[in-house]
């Protein structure tokens, strides 16, 4: 069968990565140098009683995926990979052979794919510490065990991921969609699952003050989980694109700072002092009391720093590779910075439950519209279209773009 596989040697990343700055970033798709193609893989065989095999519908191509095509992803992540791999994470399908070993699902049933590989998928018992706790995503154990290196489907060598016709996974992997959520909807339960992640592990209080940076996919699940999961905060965004902008009130924010403007905004909304020191940027004493950023880079995270609250909260969402920080406005006001990554068991309600579960249910109840966002669907054929939407989505007016195998 047909998947698209990422595949990239160090001479190739070297030279790549040389190269890309005069000839365009079509080099990573197109050409000799080109991390990505389609490629001809085996049908996947179930490993064990406990795995899946599943038809693909959807899968949703993440901002992570066109990273890893890019070569923009940290080297540090490599030990936690392997290649080449068929990409492609935010999977939805239909389970056509499922194991003696699962018993809470059959086949047709449609189902979201959790694509953590963690300690249950490995054999490895007993479990680590992450996995026991109830956060498999920030598994130890992610290149031990029975399969290789690789935290995810999509970035394995022996599981391939949602750009492909077909594939395996682990009953720990799977969970069934409720018959009324769309497909469109549904494909978006891998991106709502990391906002809903984000917030329970950064909830928001009545009547914070919250500022949620960059209003893309992420940014607006973020806006619509936080107003769903804490519905008095007040929501501030800072997103330049006009159109996700009005998105993003339309989903739950409160209202668009420019960012030109961002210290005079920080103080009219939170009643924050902004100081001026006598060299470089503000900084606001008072602010926001939580921050979301969603992009991660430098600029974006020493903005961050300067406008949280003292004793706030910064959950780092994006991936903005290597940065360059300025701590003092973090001791200064004791501030804590989060790490986000993947998602987990949480308490909601007073009952201990996987967040993918609770991302079913906000979609089946309708108090998150993912479907919305769904703007742009191709065939695994049209890739590199879809990958050159990706990198222009303003001119294309896309938000999430998906390949449909229906």
């Amino acid at each position: 069968m047909k998947a698209l596989q990422f595949n990239v040697s160090v001479p190739q990343f070297v030279l790549a990565k040389s190269v890309a700055p005069v000839a365009g970033k079509q080099v990573f798709y197109k050409g000799p140098l080109k991390t990505v193609q389609l490629a001809d893989i085996p049908e996947p065989e179930r490993p064990s009683d406990n795995w899946a095999k599943v038809k693909t519908i959807y899968c949703g191509f993440c901002g992570s995926d066109l990273n890893l095509i890019l070569l923009h992803d940290s080297p540090t992540a490599s030990p936690f990979t392997s290649f080449p791999c068929g990409i492609g994470h935010e999977i939805i399908g239909e389970i056509v052979e499922a194991g003696p070993g699962i018993k809470h699902l059959n086949v047709g049933d449609r189902v979201a794919i959790n694509p953590v590989l963690a300690c249950e998928a490995r054999n490895i018992s007993p479990v680590c510490p992450s996995c026991q706790s109830g956060r498999s995503g920030n598994c130890e154990n992610l290149a031990e065990g029975s399969l290789p290196p690789g935290m995810f489907t999509g970035i394995n060598s022996k599981i391939n991921g949602g750009f492909a016709p077909s594939m395996v996974a682990h009953k720990s992997q799977l969970f069934k969609i409720p018959d009324a959520v769309s497909n469109e909807s549904a494909v978006m339960t891998e991106p709502l699952a990391v906002a809903l992640q984000t917030i329970f592990d950064n909830m928001p209080k009545a009547d914070d003050q919250i500022l949620v940076i960059g209003g893309g996919v992420i940014g607006n699940l973020i806006i619509q989980s936080a107003r769903t999961l804490a519905p008095n905060c007040r929501i501030s965004v800072i997103e330049p694109s006009p159109s996700a902008a009005r998105l993003a009130l339309e989903m739950g924010a409160d209202q668009i700072i420019p960012y030109k403007k961002v210290f005079k905004q920080t103080e009219q909304i939170t009643g924050a002092t902004v100081y001026k020191p006598m060299i470089g940027t503000e900084i606001a004493m008072g602010g926001f009391h939580r921050i979301y950023d969603t992009i991660g880079k430098s600029s974006t995270l020493n903005l961050s720093l300067r406008i949280l609250s003292a004793m706030g909260t910064l959950s780092v969402v994006g991936i903005g590779g290597d940065v360059k920080l300025d701590l003092t406005p973090m001791w200064l006001k004791l501030q804590t910075v989060k790490g986000v990554y993947s998602y987990g068991m949480v308490n909601n309600n007073g009952k201990l439950r996987h967040v993918f579960e609770i991302a079913l249910d906000l979609l089946n109840e309708g108090k998150i519209k993912a479907d919305t966002l769904v703007t742009h669907k191709f065939r695994l054929e049209e890739y590199k279209k879809m990958i050159e939407v990706n990198l222009n989505k303003s001119e294309h007016g896309a938000i999430k773009t998906v390949v449909s195998f229906t």
